[in-house]
């Protein structure tokens, strides 16, 4: 399916502006949440459904980090790196300028040919480097 064959339905239209006004990178259950506050009769099946073709089409970027954590979706679908945070699982945005002669550069000598790239920086967000670590009771 191309974007030129994707029917923006209502509820397709509200996921993906849910998506778009996201200032987090928000996992599947949050857009479900979130597209309910405007289409309270919206299904789980049908937003789910509506994830799926939006990455498919090329107009939302599926964020798999791995270790557990739920997917994510993200409006910018250029080239561009994220920040995670190992403590709170904050996502944020980072542009980081990779070249492809760069990328050439790296691969090149391990024969190897890039068709795309994910840069993943870890570490923790200010608000965790300066919360005390909590402990259980």
């Amino acid at each position: 399916m191309t974007g030129d064959d994707f029917r923006l339905t209502p509820q397709r239209r509200a996921v993906l502006d849910v998506v778009a006004a996201a200032p987090d990178h928000p996992t599947a259950a949050e857009v479900l949440e979130r597209v309910r506050d405007v289409v309270p009769e919206v299904g789980a099946a049908t937003v789910y459904r509506t994830l799926s073709l939006l990455v498919e089409t090329g107009q939302v970027a599926e964020l798999r980090l791995g270790h557990g954590s739920p997917t994510r979706y993200d409006r910018t679908v250029e080239h561009h790196g994220h920040l995670l945070c190992e403590r709170c699982g904050g996502v944020v945005d980072v542009h980081v300028p990779l070249s492809p002669a760069l990328l050439e550069d790296t691969a090149g000598p391990h024969g190897f040919q890039v068709s795309t790239y994910d840069l993943r920086v870890l570490g923790r967000c200010a608000d965790c480097r300066t919360d005390p670590p909590s402990h259980p009771s």
